[in-house]
């Protein structure tokens, strides 16, 4: 195996989390009879570009398929931190009708629907057909398509170059990193913007966040890395922001490297200094987080049987990918957690993959008041916990997993 950006053969195990199914691929009752197809969760790190990535064992096109489940409109804090988003960025670079803003992985309209509500013209490029109608209703135009150099020739051809171009949570989802960037520069105009959002692996690290790792998840970046990257392909990152989504992210913002209208932010060596403070440019730094992995893994099952064998009712809250790369990790089946509610209809009536625990909605919880609700989207435990503050009603407590096991 070769690193995906520069080349190089991995040698360097970062850390082995077995196998797994695809996170998002939920299962009908018919489902469960047949196999699974799991694959290998073994990220690599590469001692040339320290790009820590998994080998694309199942195709890009078959996790984003037309049926995808995931519909980012169900968060409420994530809504928010699209509108926000939106309104700094026109008052920031001034967008107006005679703008285009793309959007690459779009989704179901959750972000573009902020500029299309100021008569800033938008399009998303989204390839799973049932997240992409969704937008369509909301009157978003969007092309089902992967996004890349071929379909960047295309737009650009016909004069669809973009002012605004922006991914949120898309650059880690990519398996050629080379052709999508080098799509983004073709699509993007001489003075435009690139903005792109991406778990940072400092906090990965940091917080032993293992669970953000899932076959979705080609890449696990740093910001020196990105830089290194968008380089090759002709693109100078101009400012950075550190962000509090997904467990700590960052907002980068990317020019042309002949685009003179804007000045490189003091940002972009701060951070980059951080990070080599931090020892992220040596190999050193990516050893021993296995291990913190695995003590996590233990408190946590040391949990689920003390809870077990004292008679108390364990479910769960959220279908996340990241829970579902918890849960399989550490082997948890629908006989410990027999639940797990989510406010979304599209995954509600399905089962998890690899656990086959079933997703209900929330009048579950009245019916059935479990003794503890563990939290797996653990990034918005703040939402959940205000939503559902009334089951403190019967004593029920909120458990968290990651970084360290947390009874709240």
């Amino acid at each position: 195996m070769n690193c995906r950006f520069c080349n190089t053969g991995l040698t360097h195990v970062f850390v082995n989390l077995n196998e797994a199914p695809p996170s998002n691929s939920f299962l009908s009752k018919e489902d469960l009879q047949n196999a699974e197809t799991w694959y290998p969760l073994k990220l690599f790190v590469c001692e040339n570009c320290f790009l820590v990535q998994v080998a694309e064992y199942k195709k890009a096109a078959e996790i984003f398929s037309n049926d995808y489940v995931y519909y980012s409109s169900y968060s409420t804090t994530w809504l928010a931190h699209a509108k926000r988003y939106a309104e700094m960025m026109i008052e920031r670079f001034g967008y107006n009708s005679g703008s285009l803003v793309v959007e690459i992985a779009s989704n179901d309209g959750y972000l573009l629907q902020y500029f299309n509500e100021n008569k800033i013209p938008v399009l998303g490029i989204e390839p799973t057909l049932s997240t992409a109608s969704v937008a369509r209703e909301k009157g978003i135009e969007s092309i089902t398509e992967f996004f890349g150099v071929g379909l960047a020739k295309e737009l650009a051809s016909n004069n669809r170059k973009a002012d605004l171009l922006l991914g949120n949570n898309v650059l880690a989802h990519v398996p050629d990193l080379n052709d999508f960037i080098s799509g983004m520069k073709i699509i993007l105009k001489p003075e435009g913007v690139i903005t792109m959002e991406f778990p940072h692996l400092l906090q990965l690290v940091k917080h032993h966040q293992f669970d953000t790792i899932y076959q979705e998840h080609f890449s696990y970046l740093s910001f020196t890395t990105v830089q290194a990257v968008f380089k090759k392909h002709g693109l100078v990152l101009f400012d950075v922001e550190e962000i509090s989504t997904h467990g700590g992210s960052l907002r980068i913002f990317a020019k042309h490297e002949d685009d003179i209208s804007k000045d490189i932010s003091g940002n972009v060596s701060k951070l980059l200094e951080k990070e080599k403070a931090a020892g992220m440019t040596g190999l050193n730094y990516y050893t021993g987080f296995q291990e913190k992995v695995e003590t996590i893994k233990n408190d946590f099952l040391n949990f689920l049987k003390e809870q077990q064998v004292a008679g108390k009712k364990v479910v769960a809250y959220g279908a996340a990918a990241k829970g579902n790369t918890l849960l399989n990790f550490c082997g948890v089946k629908n006989d410990i957690i027999s639940f797990v509610v989510d406010a979304s209809p599209h995954k509600q009536g399905k089962y998890l993959p690899g656990s086959h625990i079933p997703v209900v909605n929330e009048q579950e919880l009245l019916t059935s008041h479990p003794d503890f609700i563990l939290v797996l989207p653990w990034n918005i435990k703040d939402e959940i916990m205000q939503q559902l503050s009334y089951v403190r009603d019967w004593n029920c407590r909120f458990v968290i997993a990651i970084p360290s096991l947390q009874i709240l």
